[in-house]
């Protein structure tokens, strides 16, 4: 262990100490899509199937597709019936509370090989009415783009939902679409009810609320994996399609080494981004939220610092880190590792139980 973290673990299990929890590694869940690439299995060290692989759910609660536990105590558990046994502990007091004991994020990898369908994705209100579920605000963090790529990412002027569906029918609304080139390490912010489309030789980190509701506006006219048009969404997309221009839908942060650099702080997730050489302390007890840690670049070792509890994180990896032992180092299994955090902020209401237990506690 690198002396400069001040700090040696004990030997451990990867179990947890007794009835402990622990950091949650999860089998390959991947899934086939027409757009799909072939990069995807090779960097994350799995045996290419030669399936057009377009998405890893890394970390999911959704029904359909729920994440499988690989190690310790809970292998082979489904990720949301370990929630349901020690809902606040893995979730944070809070997220348990505002969520009904649902894990309220959904995060994947994603390989786009070919244009994504031009979508929309409703925000909670619409999402609960017409289906009962979450809405989805998404970000994307871009991992690597091959020269050229761009995706598409709000309008470039101002439409009618008129000229919209007009467009839709006539195959031109991408002349509308803002279209942004990318590199590696931009990063867009997608709140609910912005169109949007990945393009060609993209591959990104996405973070999302736990939704898999999108509305698909336009896919060129090509058929799915099965040989017939896929389903579009033409008139629940006009419902929740924000059609208004922003200046700039690219977002802009620091991107210091050694630090966690901030991201995106939002209403429905918080993301923060670290690339680092060395023993690296990540303190996030203060707000009483899980952690998904998502490595992006080089193998890295968490360990945590109240068990002793020690994970490998391979590259094109993630786990999930329980709030109640969100106090740990991340160690660079070779010259350096980046990895991505996303975590739901309650620090304000943390802060706000410790003082009103504190006075409780004086006043007797």
């Amino acid at each position: 262990m690198n002396k400069t973290s001040g700090w040696s673990p004990s030997p451990s299990t990867g179990e947890g100490r007794g009835e402990g929890l622990y950091p949650l590694l999860f089998q390959p869940n991947l899934h086939s899509i027409v757009w799909g690439g072939n990069r995807l299995e090779p960097w994350k060290q799995l045996t290419p199937s030669g399936a057009p692989i377009g998405e890893s759910w890394e970390v999911s609660a959704v029904p359909s597709s729920a994440s499988i536990i690989s190690n310790g105590k809970y292998a082979g558990r489904n990720l949301i019936s370990v929630i349901e046994s020690a809902p606040e502990q893995i979730l944070g007091v809070a997220v348990a509370k505002k969520y009904g004991n649902k894990l309220p994020l959904l995060v994947k990898f994603i390989d786009a090989d070919k244009d994504l369908s031009i979508q929309v994705h409703p925000d909670d209100a619409m999402a609960q009415r017409e289906h009962g579920k979450m809405g989805k605000t998404e970000m994307w963090y871009v991992i690597d783009a091959k020269p050229g790529s761009y995706l598409y990412a709000g309008f470039k002027e101002k439409i009618t939902p008129y000229e919209y569906k007009k467009r839709v029918d006539d195959g031109s609304i991408c002349e509308v679409l803002a279209r942004h080139e990318v590199h590696p390490g931009d990063v867009f912010y997608l709140p609910a009810g912005r169109v949007h489309a990945i393009c060609g030789g993209i591959l990104l980190a996405e973070v999302q609320q736990s939704s898999d509701v999108t509305y698909r506006i336009f896919d060129y006219n090509r058929p799915g994996m099965d040989g017939k048009p896929r389903e579009l969404h033409t008139e629940l997309a006009a419902q929740a399609l924000d059609f208004n221009v922003v200046d700039n839908y690219r977002t802009q942060y620091a991107d210091g080494e050694n630090a966690a650099n901030r991201v995106i702080d939002s209403p429905y997730f918080s993301v923060r981004v670290t690339e680092t050489d060395h023993v690296f302390h990540r303190n996030l007890l203060k707000y009483d939220s899980f952690i998904i840690t998502m490595c992006i670049e080089g193998d890295c070792t968490i360990v945590i610092r109240s068990t002793g509890d020690i994970i490998t994180l391979k590259q094109g990896c993630s786990c999930l880190i329980p709030a109640s032992i969100a106090d740990y180092d991340v160690i660079p299994n070779g010259a350096k590792t980046r990895i991505l955090d996303a975590f739901i902020d309650n620090k304000d209401r943390s802060l706000g139980r410790m003082i009103t237990r504190f006075l409780h506690i004086t006043e007797k």
